[in-house]
């Protein structure tokens, strides 16, 4: 039988799937190919992630069949799925953060000597090491995770999704926290898995990637299969289109003149070890200050220190021209500033508890009453207006905040210090993981927000998102500022400052 002839690797046709309020999946269809990278976009709460948890035995469908190789499949669980050959690298992190990396790679499958008694520690280090070989990933397999940075904890998940050597590889937003090299990296190791037979199914919000990395692409839209096309054949924007099923403009807004609008924030010489090192800078009432450079520039690092959330060596900060003394986040609270960590799940969010008590939990005595008995009349009614201020998709105030898409969460995180009513916002990888529809509605609620006076810092690693959205920009690089760029500036500039290690400082003066 000709390769041609043969059987998808993975069919899926009229898959459902419900869950409380919510249709998640309406008679969704998927095929895979071996050997091929298979493309599945749609904006969050689309149904992608959904239709491959199903395929990865983590749902059960309600209806619908999975074929694997032609036959019906039985994918009661995630044990079953990996007996298949299927594996799945998630997008929201699934390691044990006290645990060494070989050991998260390795659960379950542990080497073992003494006749099964003992654990064989060296075996698993060794086993780990060889994956890190095959993947160029520099690191000692002992390292705990819960010390490693967002990145490196990424290619721990993609390393022990290769550790069991799967036919069917499933990756939701695989390069969300890695740079340009270890994406090309990453590409790299995918093309070999090509040439082995291995069939892909790459997620991702990256309209960039589809020509470099995919063969086909499908589209999801409301829990609905929409189509499957070529992708070398297929423009962006017929993509995007089949996405969102509206035009979207996201083109970067004319930067307004802010000479004279007061200094809401300013940062002198703030220092802490080898991670940031003398970075000064200030933020305006109303402006969009973004944050450019490589991953481990020291970006995220700066926002952390100025939020109190981790210590500085030396430095001072003011708001609104008074030195205030922040040692830890809720000095910064109290000062009006907030903070969006880059990972909302674990800093920004409490998953298991619903909307409403998120968006309230930062200003919680606003609501507490006498005897600490909270006012739940109150949260439900500024839930229900910051819901709909900021379009949040949700079926209630009362909806866990775990069952909401990658853009409606981050909503919700926005909500919580907008009702705290905080002059200074600093988000961090605003729109990591999040579709290009919900990313045009943070933008324009970003902008929304320069222009009522907020005073915002926006750390991004995506040039365009920078450019799209900054009135200014500061670019990293090693620690330290080595320039600041106007509006309209291009990515080439951007790049030959974030490369540069010595810092000039009359120009960066003059920038500034």
């Amino acid at each position: 039988m000709e390769a041609r002839e043969r059987p998808p690797l993975v069919s899926m046709a009229g898959v459902d799937k419900s869950f409380p309020g919510v249709n998640a999946l309406r008679g969704a269809r998927f095929e895979l190919r071996s050997g091929e990278v298979h493309a599945l976009m749609g904006e969050n709460g689309a149904g992608k992630s959904t239709l491959m948890k199903i395929l990865a035995g983590i749902y059960q469908r309600d209806r619908g069949a999975v074929l694997i190789d032609g036959r019906p499949a039985a994918l009661g669980s995630p044990r079953a799925a990996q007996e298949l050959g299927i594996a799945i690298i998630h997008q929201e992190l699934s390691l044990m953060r006290d645990l060494t990396a070989a050991q998260n790679i390795l659960i379950g499958r542990e080497p073992r000597r003494a006749g099964g008694l003992l654990l064989d520690e060296a075996a698993l280090n060794a086993t780990a090491a060889d994956i890190f070989r095959t993947i160029h990933l520099a690191l000692d397999p002992r390292t705990v995770v819960r010390g490693l940075t967002i990145a490196r904890q990424q290619m721990v998940e993609f390393a022990k999704a290769l550790s069991y050597r799967s036919r069917v590889l499933i990756m939701d937003e695989p390069t969300a926290a890695l740079n340009d090299a270890e994406i090309a990296e990453l590409f790299a190791i995918i093309g070999k898995l090509k040439a082995e037979g291995v069939g892909i199914v790459y997620i991702s919000h990256k309209m960039d990637e589809l020509k470099r990395i995919a063969d086909r692409v499908t589209v999801m839209r409301d829990g609905e299969t929409v189509g499957t096309l070529p992708a070398a054949e297929t423009p962006v924007e017929t993509v995007i289109a089949m996405m969102v099923g509206r035009k979207l403009t996201d083109e970067a807004a004319e930067a307004p003149d802010l000479s004279a609008a007061p200094v809401a924030l300013e940062v002198r010489g703030l220092t802490r070890g080898r991670w940031i090192r003398d970075v000064s800078f200030d933020l305006r009432r109303g402006e969009i200050l973004g944050f450019a450079g490589l991953m481990g520039a020291g970006r995220t690092e700066v926002a952390r220190a100025v939020f109190g959330a981790d210590p500085r060596d030396a430095g001072e900060i003011l708001v609104h021209g008074r030195k205030v003394d922040i040692r830890q986040p809720r000095d910064a609270v109290r000062a009006g500033i907030g903070y969006l960590s880059e990972d909302r799940k674990q800093f920004g969010l409490a998953t298991g508890m619903d909307v409403r008590n998120n968006i309230a939990l930062a200003s919680l005595s606003r609501f507490t009453g006498l005897g600490g008995v909270l006012d739940e009349s109150a949260m439900r009614e500024v839930a229900g207006r910051y819901i709909e201020t900021l379009a949040i998709k949700t079926p209630s105030d009362r909806q866990e905040t775990r069952l909401l898409s990658g853009g409606n969460q981050q909503k919700v995180v926005i909500a919580k210090w907008l009702l705290r009513d905080c002059d200074i916002l600093i988000f961090d990888e605003p729109t990591r993981g999040i579709d290009v529809g919900a990313k045009s509605e943070i933008y324009k609620l970003l902008t929304g927000l320069a222009a009522q006076g907020k005073a915002i810092v926006v750390i991004s690693s995506e040039l365009p998102e920078i450019l799209r959205l900054s009135h200014r920009i500061a670019v990293m690089c090693e620690g330290r500022i080595t320039g600041f760029l106007p509006a309209g500036t291009s990515q080439e500039d951007i790049m030959r400052l974030a490369t540069r290690r010595n810092t000039d400082a009359d120009e960066i003066r003059r920038a500034s």
